[in-house]
């Protein structure tokens, strides 16, 4: 049987546009596998739209905000609406940055150096109290960005401590928690993961090499901009732990559907993990797709049994 999909796209984030193309991608391979598809925003129409459609599968492809804190997919669970992707809990923890790298830290996997600060903190102490001790703990180079969100939006490399305040007020201006980190100079790594009741399916890694050095929002959706290697040019041991960290974080956060997990190769050839996503982009420039094709995997194909999955579909 297959069941009518509801693909919700769009929203309110920064990242709206994104949302909008990886929405139709899948729309369309839904489409294609022989699926009844309904695109539509996050809007006073929903509820009307979901309950409308019997036997509907709701298929978030919201990228920050409501579609990845989990909000929305409380709202799913309270119509009772089946949807592909992990659950609000997830969600929450996987979102917030420092949240989620605790989390794997506190597994054993290997995670930056790492402070988090709330907006209110920064400003009462005094900045410039902050900033010299932000610099010697974690040290410079360091990472500057939004605990919650994507796309590079907000994030900031600071080589010298007097950047510091501009980077932390740049990326204050995306979210009240930001979160400093110790930059690891290495090769930065996607890792795609397919996870329904029958367990979790690693992607092979994509390497992401942009053109212009830095994985800002142009290179992330420029076509061109960035070099996308799959799987990645990295030594046996490198892949076979980057995809074991792959796992373990998708337990412990208990991921579904399809999800990410960012991580970079340092100097010493040892995967080190950033963040995971429970939205991935799917664009034509995004870096799951890229895994999915490595794998020999077709997008209708994997959009489909996500949908039966969760549908409780044996077949």
């Amino acid at each position: 049987m297959k069941h009518p999909v509801v693909v919700l796209a769009g929203g309110l984030s920064h990242q709206r546009d994104v949302s909008l193309r990886s929405g139709h991608n899948v729309a369309t391979a839904l489409r294609r596998a022989g699926h009844q598809v309904t695109e539509t925003d996050v809007d006073s129409h929903l509820v009307s739209t979901l309950r409308g459609i019997d036997d509907v599968v709701a298929f978030p492809m919201l990228h920050g905000g409501v579609g990845e804190d989990g909000s929305l997919r409380e709202v799913l669970h309270l119509l009772d609406v089946p949807y592909v992707g992990s659950g609000p809990a997830t969600c929450r923890m996987a979102y917030d940055k420092s949240i989620g790298s605790r989390m794997a830290a506190a597994a054993g996997v290997r995670t930056p150096r790492q402070v988090a600060l709330p907006h209110g903190v920064f400003r009462e102490l005094g900045a410039a109290v902050l900033v010299a001790s932000l610099a010697d703990h974690v040290g410079l180079p360091l990472i500057v960005k939004p605990a919650h969100g994507g796309s590079s939006l907000g994030v900031t490399r600071v080589d010298d401590v007097g950047n510091l305040p501009q980077a932390m007020a740049t990326a204050y201006a995306y979210d009240d928690m930001v979160v400093i980190e110790e930059f690891i100079d290495g090769i930065e790594l996607a890792i795609g993961l397919i996870t329904t009741a029958e367990g979790t399916e690693v992607l092979p890694a994509v390497e992401i090499r942009p053109v212009g050095g830095v994985y800002d929002y142009a290179a992330m959706y420029t076509a061109g901009e960035t070099r996308l290697t799959a799987p990645a040019d990295i030594a046996p041991a490198s892949a076979s732990e980057a995809e074991e960290i792959a796992r373990t974080v998708a337990q412990v956060l208990d991921l579904s559907g399809i999800s990410r997990v960012d991580a970079i190769v340092g100097k010493d050839g040892h995967p080190v993990f950033l963040e995971a996503g429970v939205a991935p982009g799917m664009t034509d420039t995004s870096l799951v797709p890229v895994g999915m094709q490595a794998a020999g995997l077709d997008l209708a194909e994997v959009c489909s049994r996500l949908v039966a999955d969760v549908a409780g579909d044996d077949d």
